[in-house]
């Protein structure tokens, strides 16, 4: 699948969860002004081991941008986008709320849908599943349905509007064979870790809350007082969501052939509650003092300095106080039901803060990528003109390395020589072969630094498929020798080259 918007948040969890469940992934970036497409793509991916504790599979990484006609990909990109994708993971947009002078959200989230929905038709892509939000109902007090769309709804801004022109695109491509909507409420950060990598919706109340109390020194029964005056009951629902269930869910739905062509709201069952989100700010912060005044008792003056500042900078997201609307959830229960939405606790919440004070509210300077040499542009170093000798059937080999530099590969190996290697892999392939990158260089440079039996267990054949000797895979990918050779083919099959090893250092 090709996906789009992979630095995003819900992208880079979408990213690290579709590898681990063995999807074979092609990912669209654009460089930063400081790193290219892949290295801005190899450092999510290196950030994941560092969580995970262990290498990790890597995408296919294209260079482009959504907002430029055909994706601004190259001429070689877009041939291989052709070949290699039936299936658009759309995910890319913008959380811009106000137009301004940079054309957001307007070129991103309808301007970018418009060019993924004309590359899909140029490329014969007829499946395509879409990142919507549940927003797409606007003000609305009665219950949104995961059918309804468009029914005249008015919007808190604009965000809101570009993503119901943006559905309202993608439902119109005739060409499409099958269209699958994702719809998520608010995303918050990961709900074990508190991670985050931006700072809007209910991270950016709970940088003000930190900020406010953090700068009010404690009374002599050490307990800060805050009083701020809220325009709420404190119990209006707020539809929050961890980025790490949403990413879970989808991943799911995408792997379920009966959910596509449906609509699904993203949303808890159970809402977070102003009240709740405060309360964990007493315990956080041995705080107290905010009084929920009710929209009818509302005063224009306000009750201290705190309250003042609070109140001034929470003007973005005023249109989201009152009230959040109730979201049918028919479909998510009909084929997600086993993956309930996480309770935002204390503890959670707590996390959140945690996280966002250690990153300093995204001014943390980020660990640098670690350096790695290129696997692909070695393999490419390897290549050999050579044509099979006759009778001696050419080998297709899907080669996956995990770890830095890694990615997937289709290997053309003739007379046991590497004569060609294509991104990607293939489904009529000879053979699958997987090993890690500190492996791989181990055996290219010929550094025996674990057992041959480690090779032998990265060889994968089905039943169906020729099955080959690990001297003949091992000399064709790396051009080095191996000790204790295993035969598992017929001699008539093997290519007439080969030749079994004895003993070597």
């Amino acid at each position: 699948m090709l996906l789009t918007g992979c630095t995003g948040l819900l992208g880079r969890y979408l990213l690290r969860d579709l590898l681990l469940d063995g999807c074979h992934v092609a990912v669209m970036a654009r460089p930063s002004r400081k790193e290219t497409a892949s290295a801005r793509v190899e450092g999510i991916m290196q950030m994941w081991e560092r969580e995970c504790g262990t290498p990790l599979p890597r995408p296919v990484c294209l260079e482009g941008d959504v907002c430029q006609p055909g994706l601004g990909l190259s001429s070689q990109d877009r041939a291989w986008v052709a070949a290699s994708c039936n299936l658009m993971l759309h995910s890319a947009a913008s959380l811009t709320f106000h137009a301004d002078g940079s054309g957001e959200p307007y070129n991103t989230n309808v301007g970018g849908t418009r060019n993924v929905l004309d590359l899909c038709a140029d490329l014969d892509i007829g499946d395509l599943h879409y990142v919507s939000t549940a927003y797409v109902c606007g003000l609305r007090e009665e219950r949104a349905m995961e059918g309804d769309l468009d029914f005249g709804q008015q919007f808190r801004n604009e965000y809101e509007k570009t993503k119901l022109q943006a559905e309202q695109l993608v439902r119109a491509a005739d060409f499409l064979n099958q269209l699958t909507v994702y719809r998520p409420a608010v995303i918050a950060g990961d709900s074990r870790t508190g991670y985050t990598n931006t700072y809007h919706g209910l991270y950016m109340y709970l940088k003000l809350m930190s900020v406010l109390v953090r700068n009010t020194p404690p009374g002599p029964d050490g307990v800060r007082d805050t009083p701020v005056r809220l325009e709420m009951t404190g119990d209006e629902p707020r539809n929050i969501i961890p980025v790490d269930w949403v990413s879970a869910v989808m991943c799911h739905l995408l792997g379920t052939p009966e959910a596509h062509g449906k609509t699904f709201h993203l949303a808890p069952e159970i809402p977070l509650t102003p009240r709740e989100i405060i309360e964990a700010g007493y315990t956080y912060f041995k705080s107290r003092g905010v009084e929920f005044a009710g929209p009818a008792t509302a005063t224009d003056t306000p009750i201290s300095d705190m309250d003042q500042n609070a109140h001034e900078n929470m003007g973005m997201y005023k249109e989201y106080e009152v009230s959040d609307p109730e979201f049918d959830l028919t479909n998510l229960q009909e084929y997600a039901g086993h993956l309930p939405c996480p309770i935002i606790d204390d503890a959670m919440m707590h996390r959140f803060w945690k996280y966002g004070e250690d990153d300093r509210w995204g001014k943390r300077r980020p660990q640098q990528t670690t350096p790695c040499s290129s696997i692909e542009r070695h393999c490419s170093e390897l290549l050999v003109d050579s044509q099979p000798n006759s009778g001696c059937q050419a080998l297709r080999i899907n080669f996956r390395a995990l770890g830095p530099s890694g990615g997937d590969w289709l290997l053309h190996v003739n007379d046991g020589r590497l004569a060609g290697v294509e991104r990607g892999v293939s489904s009529q392939s000879d053979a699958s072969f997987q090993i890690d990158s500190e492996r791989f260089w181990c055996l290219t440079t010929q550094r025996a630094g674990f057992p041959v039996a480690d090779v032998d267990k990265a060889l994968d054949t089905s039943p169906s498929r020729r099955q080959h000797t690990l001297s003949e895979l091992c000399s064709a990918l790396f051009g080095v020798t191996v000790c204790q050779e295993r035969v598992t083919a017929p001699a008539a099959q093997q290519p007439a080259n080969v030749t079994l090893l004895t003993q070597t250092d």
